[in-house]
This record gives structure tokens, C-alpha cells and sequence, in this order.
């Protein structure tokens, strides 16, 4: 991500996780885990979309974990159709979270469905303080309900995850959703909007 890029492995389920670190000058925001995309389809913590997660986030002060999921780069053990994903998920937040310091959860397509279970199965008194979910797998993943504070980002055009799946799943939680006119499931073209987004999501003042 940049040349301060901290790689590191912490203990998981299935083996060690490899881990990519970025912290700011003043890191006392707290700490944000982000969720790559489908393994099974080339996602790591490398995408691009999850890069603009951590470089938004990290602007606005957050230290950054991105990881890859078991059987992904360094990362040891095998896909496991989601349900260890999960738990790799929780490893890392357990390992880097700092006690006292907010949590944000996030991810991006098959990522953003694993930030949200994992969220849900975090203690009642260690729940993330926020979640960002962008292009959620909402049509081939059972996400659970979310915090009516999620940032939900999704684009209009997304040929991947179509908008009305996400959108049949926001409706009984009257959650709303922040749509990218014109945008895809990669944001290609985008990616820049897509931080504006969030550091506004964040940091609303002008």
C-alpha cells in the first residue's frame, strides 16, 4: 500500500493469517479490519477496493488491518465455503484490536459479508463501534442483520451482486443505502468517489 506497509502474521483457526498494517502519525482513532473478496475468484487484501478502504480509513486516523483469508497468499489452510473465513476474521480482530480504542469493521463483496458475521458473533460487550460494507454479498450469502449505523456503499450498475438483492435485503431493516450512480462492482473509474464516501461517512463536517 505504501513504503510504511507493516507485514506481519498473527495466530488463526487453520494457521498463521498474513496481515498487512498501515498506521498513521496519530493512530488514537482506533483500529479498522478489512475483508477481502471472494478467494475463490483471485480476491486478497491486495484489491483494490479493499486498498481504498484501508487508504480512506487510514487518512481519517484508523490503523489499518487487511488480511488474507486461509489458502490465500501466505495465509495457511484451505477455503472453507465461508464459515472459517469467519473465524479468520475474528482472529484478527482479537489479535489486533487495542483495548479502549473503537473498531471498524469492514469489507467488500464476499469480505463485506464475512465483516458483517463476524460482527454479529463479536461478545455484547466487544461489539464494533462501525461497519462498512461495500458491494455486500447479499444474494449468495445469508448476512444477518447490521447495526442501523452501517455505511453500506453499493453501485447501481453491479453486474456482480445486483443492487436489488442488497436492496431486498436492506428494505425490512430500513436501512439506507449509498448507491454510486453508474457504478460497477469493481468502482473502476471510481475508487476515488468511493473513498470521498467514506471519509465523509466519517468525518461529515466541510
Amino acid at each position: 500500500m505504501n513504503s510504511q506497509t507493516r507485514r506481519l502474521s498473527v495466530p488463526g483457526p487453520a494457521g498463521t493469517l498474513e496481515c498487512a498494517v498501515d498506521a498513521p502519525a496519530d493512530s488514537s482513532r482506533g483500529v479498522a479490519v478489512i475483508c477481502h473478496p471472494h478467494p475463490q475468484h483471485g480476491g486478497t487484501m491486495d484489491n483494490k477496493v479493499v486498498q481504498t478502504l484501508a487508504r480512506a480509513l487510514r487518512q481519517i486516523g484508523y490503523r489499518t488491518v487487511r488480511f488474507n483469508f486461509r489458502g490465500v497468499g501466505a495465509s495457511q489452510g484451505r477455503w472453507d465455503e465461508g464459515r472459517g473465513e469467519v473465524d479468520d476474521a475474528l482472529a484478527v480482530v482479537a489479535a489486533q484490536r487495542v483495548p479502549g480504542l473503537p473498531l471498524v469493521l469492514a469489507g467488500f463483496s464476499f469480505g463485506a459479508y464475512v465483516a458483517a458475521e463476524a460482527a454479529a458473533r463479536l461478545p455484547e460487550d466487544a461489539r464494533a463501534d462501525q461497519l462498512v460494507l461495500v458491494g455486500p454479498s447479499t444474494q449468495k450469502q445469508p448476512l444477518p442483520t447490521v447495526p442501523d449505523h452501517t455505511l453500506v456503499i453499493h453501485g447501481e450498475l453491479d453486474d456482480v451482486v445486483p443492487l436489488s438483492a442488497t436492496l431486498a435485503w436492506a428494505r425490512p431493516q430500513s436501512l439506507p443505502i449509498v448507491v454510486v450512480p453508474g457504478g460497477g462492482h469493481f468502482f473502476h473509474g471510481q475508487l476515488g468517489l468511493l473513498k470521498n464516501i467514506v471519509l465523509r461517512a466519517f468525518d461529515p463536517s466541510p
